[in-house]
């Protein structure tokens, strides 16, 4: 089965063909055939196209396109045109899957779009307004292009839905809950992966693991995994709420808002932009919101960087704290994504608060920069990961799992 994965987003979109034979490959992750990003720039029509294929075949255009759909088209060409053809036809595609952000309280799982799902999608916008009108987008796409070739959708909420109503449920007034304002958390498709191999790679049934996963990149979230579901995450009703990340604060104190808004003039919009691309590392720092750019000016005695780093390093063990108590006690912690799984001095950091839990780090094979490999040492009462995430593929196996 050819399955043709489509991560979409505002300024970028990441595509993969993977090609599934059988049951069997899915016991552990595959790599695609052929894989296309695409990077919009400031510049308005302009993408940057980047393509290659797992042969080592590889494609490199600036395109200048009026339209995102003739931007996709252009690059779902390379699939059988050019050096970096791996098919014979578009029809080839045997079903597509997309990252879809938001799927509200309506989707716990992933399904196979209908327009009764897509319309669900659509009214779901005024909860990811920054996501799911570019998910919606890249569905309509296909439809242009291949027609009524079967398409799933994989919801970044849908992990978080088994979440108790007292994890979920903000302490405002009831009508809140009536009007679908809750914590519905994100980042699921990379939790669930991670958490599933995790027990993979432990041999333990996942349902015996009580695990924390930190996805740390320029987004960032944790999840409290027990009996193999989510049982507690630190994002909320949008991807804001809780770490310190990149550009975005994390929690903060709503009475700051309000002081804002009355005292300095701030408007809705002002405060959407300082919290989703002011904050954070960046706004710490002032230099970057890149953990790369922050430990080189650290080095270079940068405090304002080294406060940056130190609120992040503080944010990670308070929230590790919490989801610890969600979980009534931690057999394993995994790091993943950008930051977790390459800076192998946060995850220091952040096991040097849980050495009363008996948790042990191995420093060598921290710092020997492993991928789904276990860091602990030997004798350390809970196990410290670093998983390699793989969101497309987790796509790709729902794909398989609901059209195979």
């Amino acid at each position: 089965m050819k399955i043709l994965v489509l991560n979409a987003g505002s300024s970028s979109q990441k595509s993969c063909l993977y090609e599934i034979t059988g049951e069997a490959v899915l016991t552990k992750p595959q790599s695609p055939v052929w894989e296309g990003k695409l990077e919009w720039t400031s510049s308005q029509g302009v993408a940057e196209m980047k393509v290659k294929t797992a042969t080592g075949e590889s494609l490199q255009q600036q395109l200048s396109l009026s339209t995102r759909a003739q931007v996709i088209a252009h690059l779902l060409e390379t699939l059988y045109k050019g050096p970096t053809r791996v098919i014979d036809k578009l029809s080839d595609i045997d079903v597509v899957g997309h990252r879809v952000v938001h799927g509200g309280r309506e989707y716990q799982e992933s399904v196979v779009i209908t327009e009764e799902v897509k319309q669900a999608i659509a009214r779901l916008c005024s909860l990811a307004p920054a996501h799911n009108p570019d998910n919606l987008e890249g569905i309509e796409i296909v439809e242009q292009l291949l027609g009524q070739v079967p398409q799933v959708a994989v919801f970044d909420t849908a992990f978080h839905s088994s979440m108790p109503d007292a994890a979920g449920i903000y302490p405002g007034p009831y009508e809140w809950v009536e009007q679908g304002i809750r914590r519905y958390g994100f980042h699921g498709i990379s939790h669930q992966y991670c958490a599933a191999r995790v027990a993979q790679i432990l041999d333990r049934d996942l349902t015996t693991i009580r695990l924390i996963v930190c996805h740390l990149g320029n987004g960032c979230s944790l999840a409290a995994v027990k009996n193999g579901r989510s049982v507690d995450t630190t994002m909320g009703f949008t991807p804001l709420d809780g770490l310190m990340m990149g550009s975005r604060s994390g929690a903060v104190d709503p009475g700051i808002l309000i002081h804002l808004w009355r005292q300095g003039n701030y408007t809705a919009e002002q405060l959407d932009s300082v919290l989703n691309k002011k904050s954070g590392l960046l706004g710490i720092s002032g230099i970057s919101n890149d953990m790369r750019q922050i430990r080189k000016a650290i080095a270079e005695g940068n405090f304002r960087a080294q406060l940056a780093w130190d609120i992040y390093v503080h944010r990670l063990r308070f929230y590790i704290g919490a989801m610890l108590a969600s979980l009534g006690g931690l057999d394993a912690l995994a790091f993943t994504a950008g930051v977790g799984e390459n800076v192998p001095e946060i995850r220091a950091a952040a096991c040097v608060g849980f050495e009363f839990l008996g948790l042990k780090l191995d420093a060598q094979k921290n710092f020997a920069q492993p991928l789904d490999a276990d860091i602990a040492t030997p004798d350390s009462t809970v196990r410290v990961l670093v998983i390699s995430t793989q969101e497309d593929w987790a796509i790709a196996a729902e794909c398989w799992r609901l059209v195979k």
